[in-house]
């Protein structure tokens, strides 16, 4: 008699976006292997990561941190009402991350 036996399950520790993306509880966002990857995928990108350090005021990493608090305020204002009110919501994350 043969017995067949399953085949274990991978454990899956992604967010459901993949790999190249940062779990919600750390902030959401790309991770350095994620934008490498785009960048490789799509030549002459000039994509880059998050603001995340003490910056100088006035400076180009000053100015892109403004700008996408400008943006993602927009889309947190956009979202339902059951994300903007959740501390633990992408979007909330990822402003937090930027320190916004």
């Amino acid at each position: 008699m043969v017995v067949k036996r399953k085949k274990a399950k991978s454990i899956r520790r992604t967010t459901g976006k993949g790999g190249n993306y940062r779990p919600t509880k750390s902030g959401a966002g790309m991770t350095k292997k994620g934008i490498r990857a785009y960048r490789k995928a799509n030549p002459g990108s000039k994509l880059k990561g998050a603001v995340t350090g003490k910056v100088k005021k006035g400076s180009k990493a000053a100015k892109r941190r403004k700008s996408y608090c400008a943006r993602s305020l927009g889309q947190l204002k956009k979202s339902s009402a059951k994300t903007r009110n959740n501390p633990n919501s992408r979007i909330r994350q990822a402003r937090r991350r930027w320190k916004c």
